[in-house]
């Protein structure tokens, strides 16, 4: 890995230099735009709306357009703001860990100590797991000012730049406002269906089956030059259509049966059920409808 930047840790008197690496990669194939009659690339150019001219990116500035007027910012410029010339990541408070939502997680960083000695560096990570706290720092990055939740995986610190709390939309549904009645019934089917799909979360099981496939195509028609059918490999899906809303009973019951079926336990093994009076599942048809 190669570092993206250097700074230094700090929180009262105690100073942690640092190294920072993105703790993360995209593997998604790179797709690019061809014209379709020859396959030639397409390309996009900087051209000024003024005089006509493709423009150089070493020649490109910023600017603010409040409308009326517009306000060009040069790299000169946002140099000289204070934040851009710092280099530390300032400790603004040690928190429970409980107390940083998950929803405001943005890119992650690892850190690595850059002193000779990384003693600092491991006393600050055992502090934090010790006292189970997550720090609130602040630092600038790529000319932006970032919050960050400083926490430890492993023996690593870790970065986690975290959204601002106006960047998080407040979620409002009417159709959650009303009284849902859930019978005691319905919650026992529902946590037996969970505890029959419980188990250990292994990310190594997961990959992007997409991707793969897309890697499949692009060497398929490479090995056969180009002669392969796309739909031959990627079926067209039907249009999603309105289906039928069941009874959540019966949805339960038949989930846990087919969950308990496919992993091969006994159905002995379901919970003792009140005798009912056997009822049809009520069917509705919902309309299709497209997000507008």
């Amino acid at each position: 890995m190669r570092s993206i930047w250097k700074g230094a840790l700090t929180f009262g008197l105690v100073n942690v230099p640092v190294k920072v690496y993105a703790a993360t990669e995209d593997h998604d194939v790179s797709l690019h735009q061809v014209h379709s009659a020859d396959g030639g690339r397409i390309r996009y150019q900087r051209r000024c709306e003024i005089c006509g001219e493709v423009v150089a990116y070493s020649d490109i500035d910023r600017a603010y357009d409040d409308g009326d007027r517009t306000v060009v910012l040069t790299d000169e410029d946002l140099k000289s703001l204070p934040s851009e010339r710092s280099r530390e990541i300032d400790v603004v408070e040690f928190v429970p860990s409980e107390q940083v939502d998950p929803i405001t997680f943005d890119r992650a960083y690892y850190l690595e100590p850059d002193s000779a000695s990384p003693k600092a560096y491991v006393l600050l990570r055992r502090t934090l797991e010790q006292t189970d706290r997550t720090a609130i720092v602040r630092f600038s990055l790529r000319q932006k000012t970032r919050l960050a939740a400083l926490r430890v995986r492993g023996d690593v610190l870790v970065l986690q730049t975290l959204l601002w709390s106006d960047e998080v939309r407040a979620a409002s549904f009417p159709s959650l406002e009303g009284d849902v009645k859930i019978s005691a019934k319905e919650l026992e089917l529902s946590a037996s269906l969970v505890d029959s799909f419980a188990s250990d979360f292994d990310p190594d099981q997961f990959v992007d089956e997409y991707q793969q496939e897309l890697r499949t195509l692009i060497a398929a028609k490479l090995d056969k030059g180009e002669a392969v059918s796309t739909e031959a490999t990627f079926g067209e899906q039907e249009e999603e259509q309105g289906g039928e809303v069941i009874d959540l009973m019966a949805a339960l019951r038949a989930s846990v049966e087919r969950s308990r079926a496919s992993r091969g336990k006994a159905s002995d093994d379901e919970p003792a059920e009140e005798a009912e009076p056997e009822e049809k599942p009520k069917t509705k048809r919902k309309s299709s409808k497209k997000a507008s």
